[in-house]
């Protein structure tokens, strides 16, 4: 019975930690941004988990079961993936906000005048913007692909679950092979170590859960006081590229993957 209640304490500690790792909260910042609200951020957080959750069953179920062994080229690659998922995600970010401060510029040149900032939504999406008029009609700038994106797909629910879930797969593909080598170095018995991996992603969830929520406040916050929730955008979209480069680097160069032979096993 104790090393029952050890096995469950541990695996959700360790996945509770693991949701913490710097790659997984910059990557889910970037959406959570982009949704200002303490329901929206929990319901990311919660299909990231999931997503996570489901890669890092079936590939670490498969290396617990059949023993297959994951080449180091094929892990790096895998990481790699991470990295270009960062990048993507963040200039995602990036591409909304300069289009809002060329639409800022255009109106300025126009000589219009300014009218006080404000906030309004599109489905779930909520935009804020500073608002242009030569005359008592507002102006709306014309949203590039990803702000059309959002706003006409915004409504739908698996619009917004695919994202966070996508995210957490690629994580959890990334991940999964480090993790179950740890719990069949801990754990001999197959359906014990399932059991343990069951019980780690029941932790990843709950602790994303946990993170992404405490971001949806601040940002609720934020809005609510009429912040400028637009420069929180862009720094997560500004932090994720950088990172996602100095992944890539630290991935494709001094792990190995492009010059030189592969090494490093995996970053999480």
């Amino acid at each position: 019975m104790v090393t029952v209640l050890s096995l469950v304490f541990m695996g959700f500690v360790l996945g509770m930690r693991h949701a913490t790792d710097p790659d997984h909260v910059v990557a889910i910042s970037t959406i959570v941004t982009r949704q200002p609200s303490t329901r929206a951020a929990l319901l990311i957080g919660s299909m990231w988990g999931v997503g996570h959750t489901l890669t890092i069953m079936v590939v670490g179920g498969a290396l617990v079961f059949f023993a297959f062994v994951i080449p180091p080229r094929l892990g790096l690659t895998l990481e790699m993936g991470v990295a270009l998922m960062l990048i993507v995600l963040g200039m995602w970010n990036l591409a909304g906000f300069l289009e809002q401060v060329r639409t800022i510029r255009l109106g300025q040149r126009a000589g219009a005048s300014l009218v006080p900032a404000h906030s309004h939504s599109h489905g779930t999406i909520v935009h804020f913007h500073d608002g242009y008029s030569d005359s008592d009609q507002h102006q709306h700038h014309d949203a590039p692909i990803i702000e059309w994106l959002d706003w006409r797909l915004g409504g739908l629910c698996t619009y917004q679950l695919i994202r966070p879930l996508v995210v957490g797969l690629v994580h959890g593909l990334a991940g999964s092979a480090a993790v179950a080598l740890l719990v069949l170095a801990l754990i001999k018995n197959p359906w014990w170590a399932m059991a343990y991996l069951v019980v780690f992603g029941i932790g990843t969830i709950a602790g994303m859960m946990v993170i992404t929520a405490a971001m949806g406040a601040v940002l609720a916050y934020a809005s609510s006081r009429s912040y400028r929730v637009d420069s929180l955008r862009f720094a997560s979209g500004f932090l994720s590229v950088g990172f996602g480069l100095f992944l890539a680097y630290q991935i494709a160069i001094v792990d190995g993957l492009i010059a030189g032979t592969p090494t490093a096993a995996m970053l999480h």
